[in-house]
């Protein structure tokens, strides 16, 4: 759900009526903005770098199961009782163990959201349940497959779905229970997620009932939820938790944020002192007051810069040796104006693709305009065939290739597929000195990554076209002689 559409009262007014009760706020997230991370950082509280969680979305079979504490492992070692509805891949990343009410669907329509809550009223109305889990995705369906946020059937999504939460919140009493809204991401325009655009960054979050001190609040981030859940429920902060409780909402004593306080100064440093063990740092200072230690994210992302930025240095050679050695082999050939021609091809080549990706069909350089690895081979394949067959159409004709014998015209198609491969591995380069060749403990750069991908996907499309148009050329070489 994006920000923007559970602020439109037309679309979700009972959303909005609980937002006027209760406390409400804009969350941010992190790249990637895909479900399973998403899942992940709102139940244990760490950034995809730092959380166990997947990091893409992945088969059913393949999701792994959490193995750092969690809102439903932490809430259970509590001696509380909780449940889930949701989709089925949260069967697979919670601990079992630790759910002792779930209700799963493969399914992601409006007939699974209904089947979902349909489950979790049973559990609501017992009063058996101290924390229920209920996740509704028909608004992210409608992304997917019925024409994005700009579509009417986003909006009737999202309508669905506030009538669903309004049945919910009937179905308690805000007197003494908590209600917290959330989503796991937004969508661009087009519909699709993954990347690192404001808008599928940015979540609604709603508090109300019992325990909340009403208002707007300033921005919030998604691993602030988990502790704050954990404060309400009276459990353990999750043991890798980033986030920080967001005090000013929540109607504690002083005795009861003092208590708190601690435990969270307790628990940051804990996550503070294992990371350092592992990646190398300085310890956190003591604090003689009550303050909670600040700065234990940033310390972290301090010392995972400081060691990406170590690996860096000697990263960058490879890739400016093959960088380099192309570079001034064009270079000593530049009087020659059949390789002028070619690299202005080349040139060509790459600006008609980006604006057919970006201008004509409106694609984002990010991960939220990967339908599907096949859907981008087949795109990447077709605007390859369009742009590469115009540039070379033109160059041949423009030098009259097709008369200088067949060997000729097939060392000028080698060499213009060569030159075109040279501009395409730029962002390859670039990736493999930023990221690194292979992602281990550390996330990449997702928009140097996702360029690198697209250009690399780019790649073996164009040699495959480029020995093509080599055999067509001296094909008609051979006929023209």
């Amino acid at each position: 759900l994006r920000d923007d559409t559970s602020h439109n009262a037309e679309v979700m007014p009972y959303l909005n009526e609980l937002r006027a009760q209760g406390a409400s706020a804009t969350s941010h997230s992190k790249e990637p903005s895909y479900s399973a991370p998403g899942y992940s950082v709102i139940n244990i509280g760490a950034w995809p770098h730092l959380s166990d969680g997947p990091v893409m979305n992945l088969d059913y079979e393949n999701v792994p199961t959490w193995t750092q504490d969690n809102l439903f492992s932490s809430t259970h070692r509590a001696g509380l009782k909780t449940a889930i509805a949701g989709y089925y891949w949260f069967e697979k990343l919670i601990p079992q163990t630790d759910v002792d009410a779930s209700f799963y669907t493969p399914l992601e329509d409006d007939t699974a959201d209904r089947a979902v809550v349909d489950a979790a009223l049973q559990w609501l109305d017992s009063g058996e349940y101290q924390f229920v889990f209920i996740h509704l995705d028909q608004v992210d369906y409608a992304g997917h497959h019925e024409g994005g946020p700009q579509d009417p059937r986003w909006d009737a999504a999202a309508g669905r779905v506030d009538g669903y939460i309004s049945e919910i919140v009937s179905h308690l009493d805000l007197g003494l229970d908590t209600v917290l809204i959330t989503s796991d991401h937004g969508q661009i325009d087009s519909g699709g997620h993954g990347g690192e655009e404001e808008i599928v960054l940015t979540e609604p979050l709603i508090l109300v009932g019992a325990g909340i001190n009403p208002g707007q609040y300033p921005d919030t981030r998604m691993i602030d939820i988990a502790p704050t859940v954990t404060t309400l429920l009276g459990a353990n902060i999750p043991a890798t938790s980033q986030g920080h409780v967001l005090f000013d909402m929540l109607t504690l004593s002083l005795d009861q944020k003092t208590a708190v306080k601690k435990a969270l100064d307790a628990q940051q440093r804990q996550l503070h002192a294992a990371y350092t063990e592992v990646i190398g740092g300085d310890p956190l200072p003591v604090r003689e007051d009550m303050g909670v230690v600040t700065g234990t994210e940033f310390a972290i992302d301090a010392m995972l810069l400081q060691t990406k930025n170590n690996e860096r240095q000697t990263r960058y050679t490879w890739p400016v040796i093959f960088f380099v050695f192309p570079a001034y082999a064009l270079f000593r050939s530049w009087n020659d104006k059949s390789i002028r021609w070619l690299l202005g091809g080349a040139v060509a080549y790459v600006a008609l693709f980006n604006f057919r990706y970006a201008i004509l069909d409106g694609r984002t350089y990010s991960l939220s305009s990967v339908i599907g690895i096949n859907e981008l081979v087949l795109y990447s394949a077709t605007t390859v065939a369009i742009a590469l067959g115009l540039v070379w159409l033109v160059l041949m004709l423009k030098l009259d290739i097709f008369k200088k014998g067949v060997q000729k015209t097939a060392e000028t198609n080698l060499l213009l597929t060569g030159i075109v491969l040279y501009l395409l591995s730029f962002p390859i380069l670039w990736n493999i000195g930023v990221n690194g060749i292979l992602v281990d403990w550390a996330l990449p750069e997702f928009p140097i990554l996702f360029r690198a991908f697209l250009s690399l996907v780019q790649g073996m499309m164009v040699a495959i076209m480029g020995i093509l148009l080599t055999g067509v050329g001296a094909l008609v070489a051979k006929l023209s002689s």
